[in-house]
C-alpha cells in the first residue's frame, strides 16, 4: 500500500493547489489550499460540520468523495479529483488559515537570518536581489488590505525581467537561468559522530526554472503530468474570486519535454474560455477533459493528443464531479448541481440521465470479477418521501423495471460504500445505529461488533488483505476511537486497539492516528492515549501484539540518550500532509520495504516541542536523527534514494540526496534564488529521472517550475553486486506474520541506479505457527496472562441456527487465525476451531421483528416480518406465525423464512403478532404489537350546543376513516392549560360555569394532527324547539360547517323578525349535520336573572308559546337564494335535561301523539294489502323469495293492536329520547354523506 505521494502503476497526477508559503508564515492572512486526485492522505474520518467518507492509509482516494458516517476508501483508481473543493464545493481540500501578523523589512530579514537557511541566504545571488524586498515590505498593508488571495503576488526579479517583451512573456513564458550544473555539499556523521561538510565536483544534478509569466493573480491550480512513457505536463491556472465563488480567469500551459518550457494553449480552448477543472482518464491518459465555469458557459472540452488539441461539446447541466470507468476508458460518470446523474460512453461526447435525487459521491461503477454487467452502477438514491435507499442499475438503461435494490429497506443518508469485495450500508433505528455487510455481493448480514461497544460513530479504515479494518468511537469516548479488525467475510469484528488518538487537521477535518506501513503487510503503527499521555506503538500482526518504540541510542551530534522503556521511548507524529505534494510527518514506500522517515520526540509522551527527523531503515526496530529540523522527505529512483528539502515555512534553493538510508546526505542547488517550495512532483517517468519543484520566490512572483533532472547522480544501473539481503524482523524474531521475508536492497553508498523491474522480495519461507499467530475469536477478550476468555456478555456453547442435526459445526476455541498469516503446523490445531457434530437442542432465543424494526406500518402496505433463531436447529424447527388479524402461516422449517415473511393488512387496529418455533425438544414464542393505521382525513366533534351546569355531558369526536384504538385524542375543555388525553373517540366532563365555553378536540394520527372546535352555551335550564324546513333547502345543503353557521344565522334573524321582543343573546340556532335539514332553536335564560328561576322559567315558556304560534302560522321563513324562499315549521317542543317540570300536553305534544296513531295505522295498511300496491308488487315479483319471508309473520286477520295514551312516554322522556336519536342521527347521516370514504375499523 503506497502512502507517500508519487506515481504508481496505473496511476496518474491531478493536482489542484494553492500554494502555501506567506499564507502560512510570511502572510497569513492569506489562504492555502491543495487538493489532489489519486495522491496518499491520512486515515480522515469525518469533515467538520459533516460527516464523510475517510481514505485509509496508503490508499489512492477518488478526489470527489465525501466522507459518510460509515465511510471508507474508494476503490483505487477509478477516478480523478473533481478539483471543486477550493470553490466551496465538495472535494478533496487542505485550508489553511493563520491570523494575519504586520512585517517590516526588519523583521523579515531577521526571520531570515534565526531560521537556518544555512548560508544560503546571504550568497551573492541572494544579496543581489535582497534590495527588492524592502519596497515590497513597504507596500505589505496595502496588499494585505486587498482580496484574499492563496497565491501571493510574484516580485518581478531582474534575472526574469529583461530579455522578453511583454507580449513574449503572455505567450510563452520565460525561462529563468537555463540548464546549469549546481555544486554539492556532502555531509556525514565521522566516528567521533560529528558532521563533516565537504565539497565536491561529484554527483550533481541538472536543473531549469521556467516561471508561469503572466499568472501572478491567479491563484489555484490544477497540475497534471501524466508520467510513465509521456513527456507531458499540463497546468490550469485560475484567478478565484472568495466573494463572487466563482473563477474570473484561467490559464492552461502545456509541456512536451518534461517540464523545461511551456506552452501557453488559451488560445485553443478559445480566447474567452474561462475553464474550471481538469479531468485525465485513469486507463488512457492521453484522453483529457477540461470543463468550463458554468458562471460563463456550461461546456466540456476533449482532447484525445494528450491536451494538443480539443473539441467542445455543450452541455445541458452543471458537472459537479467526474467517475470514470475503472477499466472502459470511454465511459463516466457525471454528478449535477441538481443531484443528477448521467453517463457517457463516448468520452464526454453525449449524455445521457441515469437517475435522479442521488447522493453526492455516493455512487460507484462497477467492480470487476464481482459485478456480472461492466455497467452497473451503485448507488445512494433519496425517495420521493426523502428515505434513501441503495439502488443499482445498468448505465446504458436505468429504467424503473431495471432497477434492483440489494439491500431491503431504507439506509442512512450517506452511508453506502462500494470497496474491493465489500458493500457497506448503515441503518439507524430508535436512535441507535446498525451497520451491514456484503461480501462478494451476498446478501447483506448485520455487522457483529462486541455487544456492548454500543457505536456513536463508525468508520472503515481499509479493506485490504481480504479483511476490514474499523475505527469505532463508543459510547463512552471522545477523542479516541477504538481499532476493530473483521474476519474474512467483514462480519464479526474484534479489538486490536483501545483509544486511538484522533486530531483535528488545519482542513477541519478528524483524524485517527493510525498509519498502515507499506511494503510490509501487518505492519501498522498508531498513537494511543493511555492515563491521559499519548504514545506511538508498533504492530507487526496486524494489532495482535504492540510495543512501545525504542528511542535512538544518540542523537545527530553523536551525544548518547538516555532513554529506557517503557518510561521513555520515541514517539512519532502520523499526520500525513494536506498537501499531497509534501510529503508529511510519516513517509513510506511499498518499493522501500523497511524504510520508514517520521518526524518526532523523545519523551515518556508525544510532543510537538523539540521535534526532530527519524528513520528507520529495519522496519522500526531501530531508528536513527537524521535532522534536527522538520523536512519534506520523498523516496526516489523507486525507493532507493532519499531527497529532503526545508518545510516551506522558509525559502531555500538546496535538496539533500542520500543514497544509504539516510546515514550520509549530499546537498545539491536546484535554485539560483532561495524558493519557497509549495510541493514536489517525484518519479514522473519510467525512464526519465525527473522531479518538479514548484513554489515562488516571494509573495508578488510569479509560478516558478523547477525542472531537476536527477540522473546524473547516478554513475551507472545497478547490478546484481550492488545489492545486498534484509531479514524483516520484530526484535530479533524472524517470523512476520507466518513467515520469514527476506528482502534485497541496494549496498551503502552505492550510487547505482536501481530501474523499474528489479524484485525487491528474495524469498518468503513459512514459518511454524505459534500463540502470536493467533488472535481472540469473536465474543472473546484477552485478558491480563494474554490468554483469550469469554466476554460476560456471550455464551460461548452457543451454535448456529443453521446447524442441522447429522451435520458438522466448527467450535471456537476462543483463537482465530490472523488473516493473512502463513504459518503452518505448529499450535495451529490447538487454536483453530475445532469440528463437531451438530447437536439436537430445542429452539432458544426466538427473535420476532420488522423489516425495518418499525412496529408501525400504513393500512394496506406490505408489512415484512423476520424471524431468527439465535439457538436451535433451524432444519428441524417449525415456524408458525400469527399476524393477530384471523389469519397464520406455517413453516416446516427456518429457511423458508430468510427472505421474511411478507402480510398486508385490511383494517386498522393494534395486532399482537405472535411466532412459535417448536421441535421436539421444546419450543419459544416471541411477540409484537403492530400499529396499522390509516392517514385521518377529517374530524368532526359532536357536542350540544347548550348544556346543563354542573351536569355530565358526553363529547364524541368522529373520524373519517373510523380508527380502532389506533389514535390519540387531546382534548381541550375551556380555558384549561393541559388536555385531557384519551385513547377513546369520546369522554364525559362536567361543565360548572355558566357562559359560552370553547371545547377542542385534536386527533393524533401517525405524523399528523387533525382538529375540530365547538362553542358550547352552559346553562342552568333553557327551552328548545326542535325545527324542519321546506324540501328545498335540502337541495342547497352542501353539508359543511361553515354553511350550517350562516344559515343558522339566517334562520335567527328570521325568528328575530316574528318574536321582536326576544332579546337576541337569549336566542340561539343550531344547524344539524346531514340531509334532511334540520335544526334545533334554544332559549336561554337571561343573564341577570334577578326575578328568580322560577320566574324565568314562566318566562320562557311564554316566549316558546309565542314562537311556536308563529312557526304553526308558518309565519318564520327566509330567502336563500332569489326566488327561492324557506319555510320553517316546528317538530317538537323540549325542556332541558334534568330540569324538573311537571308534565304538560300542550298542542304540540298532542299533534305528535297523533301523528304517531296515524303512522302505526299506515303501517298497519301497507302489511295488510301491500300486494295492491303496485310498486310493492313489482317488489315481490323482482323478490319473490324475499316476499315470502317478509309476509310470513303477519296474518290475514291480524287486527292493530290499541294504543293508549297512558302507554306514551312523559314529555321530559321523550325529550331525552329525541337528544339522543339527534345524535344518533347525525353520526348516521354523517357516514352516509362520506360512503366513499374507506371504513379503517378492525371488526
Amino acid at each position: 500500500m503506497e502512502t507517500a505521494p508519487g506515481l504508481f502503476p496505473g496511476s496518474h497526477f491531478t493536482l489542484s493547489t494553492w500554494l502555501i508559503f506567506s499564507s502560512l508564515y510570511l502572510f497569513p492572512n492569506i489562504y492555502a489550499e491543495i487538493t489532489c486526485a489519486p495522491c496518499v492522505l491520512p486515515v480522515q474520518l469525518k469533515n467538520a460540520g459533516n460527516v464523510y467518507l475517510s481514505s485509509d492509509t496508503g490508499k489512492y482516494l477518488r478526489g470527489d468523495q465525501k466522507k459518510p458516517n460509515l465511510s471508507t476508501a474508494p476503490y483505487p483508481g477509478t477516478g480523478v479529483t473533481s478539483g471543486r473543493a477550493a470553490d466551496g464545493i465538495p472535494g478533496l481540500v487542505a485550508k489553511l488559515e493563520k491570523d494575519a501578523e504586520v512585517l517590516n523589512s526588519g523583521a523579515l530579514m531577521e526571520n531570515f537570518t534565526e531560521s537556518g537557511l544555512d548560508e544560503e541566504m546571504f550568497s551573492d545571488e541572494y544579496l543581489a536581489s535582497d534590495s527588492e524586498f524592502e519596497p515590497e515590505v513597504k507596500r505589505m498593508d496595502a496588499a494585505l488590505g486587498r482580496i484574499k488571495r492563496s497565491v501571493p503576488e510574484f516580485l518581478e526579479s531582474a534575472r526574469s525581467a529583461g530579455a522578453r517583451s511583454e507580449e513574449q512573456r503572455k505567450t510563452s513564458g520565460v525561462r529563468l537561468d537555463g540548464s546549469s550544473k549546481r555544486t554539492e555539499v556532502r555531509w556525514n556523521k565521522d566516528d567521533d559522530g560529528k558532521v563533516s561538510d565537504s565539497r565536491s565536483d561529484e554527483p550533481r544534478v541538472v536543473s531549469s526554472t521556467f516561471a508561469l509569466a503572466g499568472d501572478s493573480a491567479h491563484n489555484h491550480a490544477v497540475v497534471y503530468w501524466s508520467g510513465k512513457n509521456s513527456s507531458v505536463i499540463l497546468i490550469l491556472t485560475k484567478l478565484y474570486d472568495f466573494h463572487l465563488g466563482s473563477v474570473t480567469e484561467s490559464t492552461l500551459w502545456r509541456s512536451t519535454d518534461y517540464g523545461s518550457t511551456y506552452e501557453r494553449m488559451n488560445d485553443k480552448v478559445g480566447a474567452k474560455t474561462v475553464l474550471s477543472y481538469l479531468y485525465v482518464c485513469p486507463t488512457n491518459k492521453r484522453k483529457i477533459m477540461v470543463l468550463t465555469d458554468p458562471e460563463f458557459e456550461s461546456s466540456i472540452l476533449i482532447s484525445s493528443d494528450e491536451g494538443a488539441s480539443y473539441q467542445k461539446y455543450r452541455l445541458s447541466f452543471y458537472v459537479l464531479s467526474l467517475l470514470f470507468h475503472p477499466t472502459q476508458e470511454d465511459w463516466a460518470l457525471a454528478y449535477s448541481h441538481d443531484q443528477k446523474l448521467y453517463s457517457s460512453f463516448d468520452f464526454g461526447r453525449k449524455w445521457q440521465l441515469v437517475h435522479e435525487r442521488v447522493t453526492p459521491n455516493r455512487f460507484y461503477w462497477s467492480v470487476t470479477g464481482l459485478d456480472k454487467e461492466l455497467d452497473l452502477i451503485h448507488m445512494e438514491a433519496h425517495t420521493p418521501d426523502s428515505n434513501c435507499q441503495y439502488v443499482t442499475c445498468r448505465a446504458h438503461a436505468c429504467s424503473e423495471s431495471s432497477k434492483t435494490y440489494p439491500f431491503p429497506g431504507y439506509i442512512e443518508t450517506n452511508s453506502l460504500v462500494v470497496q474491493d469485495e465489500y458493500m457497506f450500508v448503515q441503518v439507524t433505528t430508535t436512535g441507535r445505529a446498525s451497520y451491514y455487510v456484503s461480501y462478494q455481493r451476498e446478501p447483506f448480514v448485520r455487522i457483529k461488533i462486541p455487544k456492548y461497544s454500543l457505536p456513536k460513530d463508525l468508520h472503515i479504515v481499509s479493506t485490504d488483505q481480504s479483511q476490514v479494518f474499523a475505527a469505532v468511537q463508543e459510547w463512552n469516548q471522545n477523542d479516541t476511537y477504538n481499532l476493530y479488525i473483521s474476519d474474512v467475510r467483514g462480519v464479526y469484528f474484534t479489538l486490536a486497539l483501545e483509544n486511538v488518538r484522533t486530531s483535528r487537521s488545519l482542513g477541519g477535518n478528524s483524524m485517527i492516528d493510525l498509519y498502515q506501513v507499506a511494503g510490509i503487510e501487518g505492519m501498522l503503527i498508531a498513537n494511543r492515549k493511555v492515563e491521559n499521555q499519548v504514545k506511538t506503538y508498533i504492530t507487526y500482526n496486524k494489532g495482535r501484539d504492540w510495543r512501545l518504540l525504542q528511542a535512538p541510542n544518540t542523537d545527530l551530534t553523536g551525544n548518547e540518550i538516555h532513554c529506557v522503556l517503557p518510561f521513555c521511548s520515541l514517539h512519532l507524529q502520523l499526520q500525513m500532509s494536506e498537501n499531497p505534494y509534501l510529503s508529511g510527518s510519516i513517509s513510506t514506500k511499498s518499493s522501500a520495504p523497511g524504510v520508514i522517515v517520521a518526524t518526532g520526540n523523545i519523551g515518556s509522551e508525544l510532543s510537538y516541542n523539540n521535534v526532530a527527523m527519524y528513520i528507520s531503515s529495519d522496519a522500526g526496530n531501530t531508528w536513527r536523527q537524521i535532522f534536527e529540523e522538520e523536512h519534506n522527505v520523498w523516496f526516489l529512483d523507486r525507493g532507493g534514494a532519499l531527497v529532503a528539502v526545508k518545510q516551506p515555512t522558509i525559502p531555500t534553493r538546496h535538496l539533500w540526496i542520500s543514497f544509504d538510508e539516510g546515514r550520509q546526505w549530499t546537498r545539491h542547488s536546484f535554485s539560483a534564488m532561495p524558493l519557497f517550495v509549495d510541493g514536489v512532483l517525484v518519479e514522473a517517468g519510467a525512464e526519465n529521472q525527473i522531479m518538479t519543484f514548484f513554489g515562488h520566490f516571494s509573495h508578488r512572483s510569479e509560478w516558478q517550475l523547477i525542472k531537476i533532472d536527477y540522473k546524473p547522480v547516478f554513475t551507472r544501473r545497478c547490478t546484481e553486486g550492488d545489492y545486498q539481503t534484509w531479514h524483516l524482523h520484530n526484535q530479533g524474531e524472524p517470523c512476520i506474520m507466518g513467515q520469514k521475508q527476506i528482502y534485497m536492497k541496494r549496498r551503502p553508498g552505492n550510487y547505482c541506479m536501481v530501474g523499474w523491474d528489479n524484485s525487491r522480495i528474495l524469498s518468503a519461507e513459512p514459518c511454524i505457527c505459534r500463540a502470536h499467530d493467533f488472535e481472540c475469536d469473536y465474543g472473546f477478550e484477552k485478558r491480563g496472562d494474554g490468554n483469550c476468555q469469554p466476554a460476560f456478555w456471550f455464551n460461548p456453547s452457543t451454535v448456529s441456527r443453521s446447524c442441522s442435526q447429522g451435520q458438522n459445526y466448527l467450535n471456537s476455541t476462543g483463537y482465530r487465525k490472523v488473516v493473512a498469516n502463513n504459518c503452518t503446523k505448529g499450535v495451529k490445531d490447538l487454536y483453530t476451531a475445532r469440528k463437531q457434530q451438530c447437536p439436537n437442542r430445542p429452539p432458544r432465543g426466538l427473535v420476532l421483528a420488522t423489516r425495518d424494526d418499525k412496529l408501525t406500518a400504513n393500512l394496506g402496505s406490505n408489512v415484512t416480518f423476520l424471524v431468527r433463531l439465535e439457538e436451535g436447529d433451524s432444519m428441524r424447527t417449525n415456524i408458525q406465525l400469527d399476524f393477530g388479524d384471523g389469519t397464520a402461516v406455517s413453516y416446516s422449517n427456518l429457511s423458508w423464512t430468510q427472505e421474511g415473511i411478507r402480510h398486508v393488512y385490511r383494517s386498522a387496529g393494534i395486532f399482537r403478532v405472535t411466532a412459535l418455533a417448536e421441535n421436539s425438544l421444546g419450543f419459544d414464542a416471541s411477540s409484537l404489537y403492530l400499529h396499522v393505521t390509516c392517514p385521518v382525513e377529517h374530524i368532526q366533534l359532536l357536542a350540544p350546543y347548550v348544556v346543563i351546569k354542573n351536569k355530565e355531558v358526553n363529547l364524541t369526536a368522529v373520524v373519517w376513516p373510523s380508527h380502532f384504538r389506533t389514535l390519540t385524542y387531546f382534548w381541550w375543555l375551556g380555558n384549561n392549560t393541559e388536555p385531557i388525553i384519551t385513547l377513546e373517540s369520546s369522554i364525559s366532563y362536567t361543565f360548572n360555569t355558566e357562559g359560552m365555553t370553547t371545547v377542542t378536540v385534536q386527533v393524533s394520527s401517525a405524523d399528523s394532527i387533525l382538529q375540530d372546535s365547538r362553542n358550547i352555551a352552559v346553562q342552568e335550564f333553557f327551552k328548545s324547539l326542535l325545527l324542519s324546513f321546506s324540501p328545498n333547502l335540502d337541495e342547497a345543503n352542501p353539508d359543511v360547517p361553515e354553511w350550517r353557521q350562516d344559515v343558522g344565522r339566517v334562520i335567527k334573524k328570521a325568528v328575530l323578525q316574528v318574536a321582536p321582543d326576544i332579546p337576541e343573546d337569549q336566542l340561539l340556532v343550531a344547524v344539524f349535520p346531514g340531509i334532511p335539514t334540520a335544526a334545533e332553536l334554544f332559549l336561554l335564560p337571561p343573564r341577570n336573572q334577578s326575578d328568580g328561576r322560577k320566574r324565568s322559567e314562566e318566562h320562557l315558556e311564554q316566549l316558546s308559546e309565542v314562537l311556536v304560534n308563529a312557526l304553526n302560522q308558518i309565519s318564520v321563513e327566509f330567502e336563500l337564494k332569489t326566488g327561492s324562499r324557506v319555510i320553517v315549521y316546528v317538530t317538537q317542543l323540549t325542556l332541558a335535561p334534568l330540569v324538573d317540570s311537571i308534565p304538560r300536553h300542550s298542542s304540540s305534544a298532542m299533534l305528535m301523539l297523533l301523528s304517531v296513531v296515524f303512522l302505526g295505522l299506515a303501517v298497519f295498511l301497507i302489511y295488510k294489502f301491500k300486494r295492491k300496491i303496485p310498486w310493492i308488487n313489482i317488489y315481490a315479483e323482482v323478490n319473490h323469495e324475499k316476499e315470502q319471508e317478509m309476509i310470513s309473520t303477519v296474518g290475514q286477520n291480524d287486527t292493530t293492536p290499541k294504543i293508549t295514551l297512558s302507554e306514551f312516554s312523559s314529555q321530559k322522556e321523550l325529550m331525552e329520547k329525541e337528544l339522543e336519536a339527534r345524535a344518533k342521527r347525525a353520526v348516521i347521516n354523517t357516514c352516509e354523506s362520506t360512503r366513499e370514504i374507506p371504513n379503517c375499523t378492525s371488526v
